[in-house]
């Protein structure tokens, strides 16, 4: 075998910031990773994540071939073997118990990789579920709600216009160890520092002083939770002091007077106290939003993971809207991804609705089509019809992810009759599965960002070919897929390019376009041709070979106004103060009160992770990357707990024990525990992983907490009670 040393070019696949990465081969393993300095967005950055590329895609303990269980204990086996299981067990319980019987949980990583943009909307139809659950209900449902309800669409979701911007304000986000969220830049630190430098201005709210809060201007060091409260003071005082100036916007709107009279008892005062965040503050930061040439308001995880997150996600935009920021140049833009729909005209759409079907044990409504991810183990436990007897898991680790891991971990263990995972990890929730299925490594696979081109800060589109071939004896992540669509669906055999060609008919058809353009599609595989078709579909009606000829992507422009052609409401207009929200608002109301008497409790991210699925990247571990409770120094003292001593950490789902990191990081009155550790059960093959697995802060929930109008857990604000581990 050849050991020649080459490179390749690659869009890196582990963070939404999607920096270009140049690899080093030597024969067929990458054995170097640095920033591509020619590629069109990311100009050569690159993180400590990206760094560690050739670890994460050399990790030994990845799984090369499918896992049959055979009397209780999982062993390699062939492809055939494997799709022989699945297409033998679903279709027979489908047969039996209809199609509710089958569940299907999405992870995170699936908008990481060119086949999990493509495929599983295709096996949700094959199936036919409506039982469908998510990392989304984990993370940022709140922000597509809110926006299907302005603006029609669940996926229109405004970008900051963070190069252009004079004043951004950031609410729940940390940028610096997210490498950004719903907001697709690469960079993310050194365009913090270029505002500053510009003379703009960063406020960053947030009740720990983050490595983003030491950038800014302003840190307020709000009280966990109470986001809306203040979101809904900072709107108050733009009407209040009639500082509102919609501009462009104004011909568009409706609700405007409901939406006024309805925030006007939202006070600075009213709410301060609640805030922990005084009333002069706030309406200074209202007014400087107010006053600056261009501003953006953005939030993330902090805002939207807690009670109120769907309003926190609603009044985000309200606030862009009143100030005459949204949908204009450094303001908050809509992006237009090359993979889009080509623009229509403006006229009414849709709409979005919510509750168009519940959940069989709690009466959860759905909201995207998802149902809440924390009530997946009462729907396999609860006996009756309907229930989940069947569990098909796509790179997702629900057993760390979702609120009371310990629940689900029996529910997969002893009340499903099947499960298929597909992962490349035996980890904690793929350790229960019938039928694993691990698709190759990053060199190994293709990579274009159907999700992230959405939210990135300037129109771009890149795509890279796999940089290493295919293994013997791997299957592509695609092909994988497409399998598991024909064996679940009744066409088991069947080859896999009839799943790519029944899409390509079918969106010829819908296009009024002839079927013989088919055959003027290029790529080597059928998710290269489904590409080639988007593209030419798209908005700036590109093609695959187009996009092959620019290894280093293609610059498509800056963001543009894009109202009112992105409206999808029945009015066509944006809806500001929509009736799901105005039936929530009552219960924000309520909570001015409500205040915790003791501790609570938020999350925090590391640069050198991502949730729970790099924990086993030894390359990536130890430094800040540690499962510690950071605590300030005045409830240290309190407690009695010294650092680097076990502190029990308990709240309404159970307790774990961590060492205490005490640091004036945190405000009084708030500890914080990472998420996406507690690799520490038996049965997983996560060597590095398992030699420090940390505990899993999601055990401290137990899923009864959610925000009603996304169904997402409330993760962040939990009040907990600490003392020594004695």
């Amino acid at each position: 075998m050849s050991h020649e040393t080459r490179t390749a070019l690659r869009v890196c696949p582990l963070c939404e910031a999607t920096c270009g990465l140049t690899l080093t081969i030597e024969g067929t393993s990458v054995t170097g990773a640095r920033g591509d300095r020619e590629d069109v967005f990311s100009r050569g950055f690159i993180c400590p994540k990206g760094a560690s590329f050739g670890g994460l895609d050399a990790d030994p303990d990845r799984l090369r071939t499918p896992l049959v269980r055979t009397d209780g204990v999982l062993r390699e086996a062939t492809w055939t073997e494997a799709f022989d299981a699945i297409a033998a067990k679903i279709p027979a319980l489908i047969e039996e118990h209809g199609k509710q019987a089958v569940g299907v949980f999405l992870g995170n990583p699936n908008v990481h990789t060119m086949a999990g943009g493509l495929y599983p909307p295709l096996l949700l139809s094959a199936l036919g579920t409506r039982n469908v659950f998510t990392a989304g209900t984990l993370d940022q449902m709140p922000k597509h709600v809110s926006s299907g309800l302005l603006f029609g669409d669940a996926h229109a979701i405004p970008v900051p216009d963070l190069d252009h911007t004079a004043h951004l304000l950031l609410i729940g986000a940390n940028p610096l160890e997210s490498n950004g969220s719903l907001c697709t830049a690469p960079d993310f630190p050194g365009k913090l520092k270029a505002l500053r430098r510009r003379g703009g201005t960063l406020t960053v709210i947030d009740p720990r002083r983050t490595r983003t809060a030491r950038l800014a201007d302003r840190h307020a060091a709000i009280r966990p939770g109470t986001d809306a409260l203040l979101l809904a003071a900072l709107t108050q005082v733009v009407v209040e002091e009639k500082l509102a100036d919609p501009g462009a916007l104004a011909g568009h709107l409706d609700g405007y007077d409901e939406l006024t009279e309805a925030i006007a008892d939202f006070t600075p005062e009213a709410v301060a106290a609640a805030c922990d965040v005084d009333a002069d503050t706030i309406r200074e930061i209202a007014r400087e939003l107010a006053a600056a040439p261009a501003a953006a308001v953005y939030g993330r995880i902090g805002s939207c993971t807690v009670e109120h997150g769907t309003l926190a996600s609603w009044l985000i935009d309200v606030l862009n809207i009143l100030t005459g920021n949204l949908d204009r140049p450094g303001g908050a833009l809509f992006p237009l991804s090359a993979t889009a729909r080509a623009p229509r005209a403006a006229a009414p759409g849709k709409g979005f609705d919510l509750g168009r079907w519940r959940s069989r044990v709690s009466g959860h409504p759905e909201a995207k089509g998802e149902l809440p991810a924390a009530a997946l183990a009462e729907e396999i436990e609860t006996p009756g019809e309907g229930r989940i007897r069947a569990l098909i898991v796509i790179a997702g680790n629900p057993v760390l992810s979702a609120p009371d891991g310990d629940r689900l971990d029996r529910a997969l263990a002893h009340g499903l009759d099947f499960m298929v995972s597909v992962d490349p990890y035996l980890n904690e929730t793929a350790r229960h599965a019938d039928v694993v299925l691990p698709p190759p490594p990053p060199s190994q696979s293709a990579h274009f960002d159907f999700a992230f081109n959405s939210f990135a800060v300037r129109n771009q589109v890149r795509y890279s070919r796999p940089a290493v071939p295919l293994q013997e004896g791997r299957m592509d992540e695609g092909e994988i897929l497409a399998r598991l669509v024909l064996a679940v669906g009744g066409n088991h055999g069947a080859p896999p390019e009839t799943v790519d060609d029944l899409v390509i008919a079918t969106t010829l058809a819908r296009a009024g376009l002839p079927e013989e353009l088919a055959g003027t599609l290029t790529g080597r595989t059928g998710a290269e041709r489904r590409l080639d078709l988007m593209l030419r579909l798209g908005p700036y009606d590109l093609t695959l070979e187009q996009l092959l000829a620019r290894p280093h992507g293609m610059d498509l422009g800056p963001l543009k106004p894009r109202i009112p052609q992105v409206l999808r409401t029945r009015s066509g207009r944006i809806e500001l103060f929509p009736a799901p929200i105005a039936a929530d608002l009552p219960r924000l109301r309520a909570s001015i009160g409500a205040r915790p008497a003791g501790l609570v409790l938020v999350g925090r991210r590391h640069l050198r992770s991502n949730n729970s699925w790099m924990h086993n990247v030894a390359a990536l571990r130890g430094g800040s990357n540690v499962c510690t409770l950071q605590i300030h120094p005045d409830d240290a003292a309190r407690i009695g707990l010294a650092e680097g001593e076990t502190a029990r950490i308990t709240a309404a789902g159970g307790e774990v024990d961590a060492p205490a990191e005490i640091t004036d990081s945190v405000r009084p009155g708030v500890v914080s525990l990472p998420h996406g550790w507690g690799h520490s059960r038996p049965g997983t093959r996560m060597s590095v992983a398992g030699a420090e697995p940390g505990v899993n802060v999601n055990q401290l929930l137990d899923g009864t907490l959610l925000d009603p109008l996304s169904g997402t857990a409330v993760l962040n604000a939990v009040p907990v009670s600490v003392a020594p581990s004695r």
